[in-house]
């Protein structure tokens, strides 16, 4: 399966859920992101920005202990925001509560902590690795696996000359 990959950095928890934003004005039914991050990485302010993107005006906050929580935007496609942080036989406890059975065409699906359920996730798939670097600034390394999903990242990713988005003016690409 072809693979594209975008690294980019910001500078502040605003310009991290901007690239959210971004993203999420572009997701259709049926997409799957796996996020992947240390505690404090910018998972959930990014699953924020996705939110907005959607058109979804309610909180989203990390369901670490409710496993899975679901949002329903105004055009009325589906948010299903799941969390992996707190399973310890994660794959396992995943599968029982039914994980899978959200990997459906009229869905879309956030998983954080996804590193921790790799065998469950779908081969056509966007990855992204949240990585805190001080009290600001992140780096997102996205890694798109499929033809949809590499399509995803180019209209959000920086052009060849190094600009980045015109809205996403915090973000340097590299």
């Amino acid at each position: 399966m072809e693979t594209y990959e975008w690294t980019c950095e910001t500078e502040s928890a605003e310009a991290t859920r901007a690239i959210g934003a971004r993203l999420g004005q572009l997701l259709r039914n049926g997409d799957v992101l796996a996020l992947i991050g240390d505690l404090g990485a910018g998972k959930t302010v990014f699953t924020q920005g996705v939110a907005e993107g959607l058109g979804i005006r309610v909180p989203v906050t990390s369901p670490t202990f409710v496993l899975i929580n679901c949002y329903r935007a105004a055009d009325g496609r589906v948010l299903q925001h799941a969390d992996c942080y707190r399973l310890t036989a994660a794959s396992a406890e995943m599968w029982d509560i039914g994980l899978t059975d959200l990997m459906v065409d009229d869905q879309i699906l956030i998983i954080e902590w996804a590193d921790r359920i790799l065998d469950l996730l779908p081969t056509a798939r966007l990855e992204i690795s949240l990585t805190y670097l001080d009290a600001n600034r992140r780096r997102l390394v996205c890694r798109a696996h499929g033809a949809h999903y590499i399509e995803l990242l180019r209209q959000i990713a920086c052009t060849d000359t190094g600009h980045t988005v015109p809205e996403l003016t915090d973000v340097a690409c590299a």
